[in-house]
């Protein structure tokens, strides 16, 4: 039965993709008390490598929350981050829970697309619960990829989101929010692309854009941007700054430093280069509970 429900859900988000597509830092500490609640946006940084307990106390004076992998970054075979909610939830951070998706070559058939998708949420929500995060928090699916994805990777990341909310967990994407080059004189975002094929209302979306603008650069406003500036007015979390700097995407910021990364104010000696966020909530994913 189980399987008879996913290969129909497939077929339905298969046929959604024939539809027509709708086109460092130096930072000053934000004072929370001179922003207005309702216009109110919070800081947080992300990374790949855990920083280390001892950077906890400096990177919490300017930061409310924090990215936390489930799984081994892009890139890497292992995870530092495991075990380490409980630490900082002490330190009063909130919490961008992260999975890494698949790259779409490994998902170039639809039966390739369904098992992996399948494994995957199986894994986000069995890492979640060994972590300590309660049911109901967003986990974000990584998707490194740009433009629009081809249907078998947009089947992989439906499947996916459907088979998370069956686990008790609420679907999340991390992917570009930069309109791409998608014939002439069309524009696409991997955002866009994802949210029309998907068709699904409880999905939040954690856009990067790093160009400036709508990008402030690497700086730190004590009333920072709301992610609707990144130019996807219903994303909830928006990636402002990318370490190191694109040298193409990035050309026009300022705030980087010499060496193309960016830092928080109390790292004087550069130790934790960081992307940089903003989101609408201080736990958006809502893993401090």
């Amino acid at each position: 039965m189980r399987s008879t429900l996913l290969c129909t859900f497939l077929v339905c988000v298969l046929c959604v993709s024939a539809l027509p597509f709708s086109p460092a830092l130096f930072i000053t500490p934000p004072d929370a008390s001179a922003v207005p609640p309702q216009s109110r946006s919070y800081l947080g940084f992300d990374r790949n490598i855990y920083p280390g307990d001892v950077a906890l106390p400096v990177l919490r004076k300017t930061f409310a929350f924090m990215g936390y992998w489930l799984s081994p970054p892009p890139g890497e075979k292992t995870n530092t981050w495991l075990g380490k909610r409980k630490l900082l939830r002490s330190q009063g951070f909130g919490f961008l829970v992260l999975y890494r998706g698949r790259k779409s070559s490994e998902v170039e058939s639809s039966g390739a697309a369904m098992e992996a998708a399948n494994q995957d949420a199986k894994d986000a929500a069995a890492a979640a619960k060994s972590e300590g995060f309660a049911s109901g928090i967003i986990i974000f699916l990584d998707i490194e990829e740009g433009g629009r994805l081809p249907s078998n990777y947009l089947a992989y990341i439906a499947v996916w989101f459907h088979d998370l909310s069956r686990a008790g967990y609420r679907p999340g994407v991390y992917c570009s929010g930069m309109p791409a080059e998608d014939g002439p004189g069309v524009k696409i975002t991997t955002a866009e692309n994802i949210r029309n094929y998907a068709k699904l209302q409880d999905i939040t979306f954690w856009v990067y854009n790093e160009a400036c603008p709508p990008s402030p650069g690497c700086v730190a406003p004590q009333n920072p941007p709301p992610p609707s500036k990144s130019g996807i007015p219903y994303a909830q979390i928006w990636q402002f700054v990318r370490s190191p700097r694109d040298k193409e995407t990035a050309v026009h910021c300022t705030g980087y430093s010499r060496n193309g990364h960016c830092y928080a104010p109390g790292d004087t000696v550069h130790s934790w280069f960081l992307d940089m966020n903003t989101a609408t909530s201080p736990d958006p994913s809502g893993g401090a509970k």
